[in-house]
């Protein structure tokens, strides 16, 4: 029985690294822009930037900096949403455009106060605007709540901008990445151009688990497939997400997500999955990978990380006990079992457990290792992966405790309503 499981397992494998939407190569990713001088002679699209910020000291000001400079041609409008933090975070955003010579940034208010016009007009000396949150209305998340004041707020600027990058307050952007994405856009025509940004990989903890994240995330939404009109499934990553705003009127705005949790990969099958299924091509959208842009959250322990994933891995099965199951089975059979069966083998003697066991574990390296590279890491944590999807499947049982305890949605304070 189990010489039967590992041949599964390694049939599992064959498909994950053949079949299965190239999940693994790492390919999609950005041009680096070329050398050559910016075209300013033709205007650019309007782009205004919306930041969802709740207590976001730490990383704020990095973020704004990299968005007031951007190399792009066009006009930038950032709107900082601050969803009532109570650690500075408008503040230190101020600050960050008075050190970028941007003047005093506009507070949203009419233009009463710290240099806001109010006439929704953009005033080159303000780029930023900085908007108080209003209290959490009911049946919304508080990022998607943030989300909906800041696009609502951008949709009334005069003229309206074209494009809406989403971005998180924790996001330190590349000088050049607001043209790589609109460049994307324009040239293929997406409607959505979304970017998993370098995570933050410094500490053990981080080494070890981090890139797993990103692993895990590309197996679950194969990126070549999000990016195939003519496939339904649809993805993106919330940290940096480009929007063309009829788009956005076309799915009928941020309320059409107003009670997610995953709002992200919401927000792209909303807009990619317009039309009946099997009757694309749909509307194009692009998910890729950055080395430039990257996040600023430390997860310097397990547990930090833990709550992470923890957060949102019961949601991913749609609250399902029966899914739950399955996936702790299939976790097993594809990730747990090769190591198992090669030491059983080592110490039975049995050469097909050695060799099948050894097989699949380097099929499973080969398959991890392009993401390790990306990350800059030896080779030998790619080896690892058994003790990563150990830790994970950990994870998700714990998620779907804290949703059977009521606390499933619990983020910066709040805990949502879950399914």
């Amino acid at each position: 029985m189990l010489t039967l499981l590992l041949a599964l397992s390694g049939a599992i494998w064959l498909f994950l690294l053949l079949g299965w939407g190239r999940f693994w190569w790492c390919d999609q990713q950005l041009p680096m822009p070329d050398a050559a001088p910016i075209d300013r002679s033709t205007p650019a699209p309007r782009v205004a930037v919306v930041i969802p910020a709740r207590n976001e000291a730490e990383g704020i000001g990095a973020c704004v900096r990299s968005l007031l400079t951007q190399d792009y041609p066009g006009s930038v409008q950032v709107i900082l949403v601050d969803d009532q933090s109570d650690d500075g975070t408008a503040a230190l955003a101020r600050q960050a455009a008075l050190d970028c010579g941007m003047g005093d940034c506009g507070r949203g208010d009419g233009g009463r106060g710290d240099g806001g016009r109010g006439d929704g007009g953009e005033d080159s000396g303000d780029r930023l605007t900085i908007l108080p949150g209003q209290p959490l209305a009911p049946g919304w998340t508080g990022k998607l709540w943030a989300l909906e004041q800041g696009t609502r707020h951008a949709q009334a600027l005069n003229p309206p901008p074209d494009y809406l990058l989403l971005t998180d307050a924790d996001i330190a952007h590349a000088p050049f990445n607001l043209r790589q994405l609109v460049t994307k856009a324009e040239t293929e025509a997406l409607d959505l151009a979304s970017l998993m940004v370098r995570l933050r990989c410094q500490s053990g903890w981080e080494r070890l688990l981090i890139p797993a994240f990103v692993y895990f995330f590309q197996q679950l939404y194969p990126f070549p497939w999000v990016n195939n009109p003519r496939r339904t499934l649809a993805a993106a990553a919330g940290g940096c997400v480009l929007l063309r705003r009829s788009a956005l009127e076309r799915i009928g705005g941020i309320a059409v997500l107003r009670d997610a949790l995953i709002d992200d990969c919401t927000l792209a099958a909303q807009v990619k999955g317009t039309l009946a299924p099997g009757s694309g091509p749909y509307h194009p959208i692009w998910l890729g990978l950055s080395t430039t842009t990257h996040s600023l959250r430390a997860y310097d322990s397990l547990h930090s990380i833990w709550t992470m994933v923890a957060r949102t891995a019961y949601t991913q099965l749609h609250y399902s006990p029966l899914l739950l199951l399955g996936t702790l089975g299939g976790m097993t059979l594809v990730y747990l079992l090769a190591p198992l069966a090669l030491g059983l083998g080592l110490g039975l003697g049995s050469v097909p457990l050695i060799t099948g066991g050894a097989a699949i574990w380097a099929l499973m390296t080969l398959s991890y290792w392009p993401t390790v590279r990306l990350y800059g890491l030896s080779p030998l944590w790619a080896t690892l992966l058994p003790v990563i999807a150990l830790l994970y499947t950990l994870m998700t049982l714990d998620s779907a405790r804290r949703h059977w305890q009521g606390r499933g949605g619990a983020w910066k304070g709040r805990v949502y309503p879950q399914g």
